[in-house]
This record gives C-alpha cells, sequence and structure tokens, in this order.
C-alpha cells in the first residue's frame, strides 16, 4: 500500500510517517510583524470608512424627514481580532509566544485605545462607556492616618441619639 501501512491500513512496525511534515502544527496565521501590521491597518481603515448610523427625525416647516447621521465607531480588540480571524485568547498568547508580534501587538493596542480615549474626549462616543472599558475611574480612597482604616468614636448618649433620628424616618406600622 505505501512504504509505512501494510495492506489493511495499519502502520508498520518502525515506521517514521512523522519526518514527512516538514514543520510541526498549522502554518502560522501572520508571518511576521509586517503581515500583521497591515492586517491591523485595515482594520483601522475599515473601521473609520464603516461608521455607525443614528436614526435623527427633523422638523422643517411642517415636514418631518428622517436622515441617517453617521456616528463614531470605537475601535475593540474584539472587533480586531474577529476581523483577524483570531480568538481574543490568541491574541493574548501571541504576546508571550510570539515576540516578532509583540512590538505590533502592543501598538495595535495603543492605537486602539487612543482611538477610543479621543473619540469620547471630543463626545462622538459615550464617556461613561469608554471610560469603563479603558480601567479609567475617578476614585477617591478615605483613609485614617497613616493610610490605617477609619476610626469612629462615639459615646452611648451620641448614638442613641442618631438611633432616635433614624426611627422616627421609619414609616408607623401600617403605613407604607
Amino acid at each position: 500500500m505505501s512504504d509505512w501501512r501494510d495492506d489493511a491500513g495499519r502502520f508498520l512496525p518502525g515506521n517514521r510517517f512523522w519526518e514527512a511534515r516538514s514543520s510541526c502544527g498549522p502554518n502560522p496565521k501572520f508571518s511576521g510583524p509586517d503581515e500583521l501590521w497591515r492586517a491591523c491597518c485595515e482594520y483601522f481603515s475599515w473601521n473609520a470608512e464603516n461608521p455607525l448610523y443614528e436614526a435623527k427625525a427633523f422638523a422643517y416647516e411642517g415636514a418631518v424627514t428622517v436622515e441617517d447621521l453617521p456616528k463614531m465607531r470605537a475601535m475593540t480588540l474584539a472587533g480586531l481580532c474577529m476581523f483577524l480571524d483570531i480568538g481574543e485568547q490568541t491574541w493574548r498568547d501571541w504576546r508571550s509566544t510570539r515576540p516578532d508580534l509583540s512590538g505590533v501587538i502592543t501598538r495595535a493596542e495603543a492605537v486602539i485605545r487612543r482611538q477610543k480615549f479621543e473619540g469620547a474626549s471630543a463626545g462622538l462616543l459615550v464617556p461613561s462607556i469608554i471610560a469603563r472599558d479603558l480601567g479609567l475611574a475617578d476614585r477617591q480612597e478615605i483613609s485614617g492616618p497613616d493610610k490605617g482604616p477609619v476610626q469612629v468614636s462615639a459615646d452611648a448618649a451620641e448614638l442613641r441619639g442618631i438611633l432616635t433620628g433614624m426611627a422616627s424616618n421609619l414609616p408607623k406600622e401600617g403605613e407604607a
């Protein structure tokens, strides 16, 4: 049948079939950083050339017309990965397993982050959604001395007064 199989199709003892393959695993999706960068730039261009549209109604002299207004489409890592036909986990894995691509990965993520930040800053994207997506938050940490816990002390009379005030604001039995 072949040099590796018998007439029943079973591998012959001592066969070295695996040597027929020139490499292990599937061929890489992107052979190098230039190819990946070109594909990322295609996504960036596609994103700019394909805005989202909002239907907006306008009234003029009693006539109402509806127009489609272009809106900025936010770039996303998920969108880029879909465009590249790879999984998001593959993208993350490439950061450590493909050092040849790590510079392009960092640069592409910076382009996406900057586009979202600038779009939100200009009011072209919803700032609160983009801020959450970018991990931005307006937080204030309150702490006690030497960054320890906040401690509040009150004597029994103060606590009784606070509880009495709170109780007077509760609805009476039978009221809703």
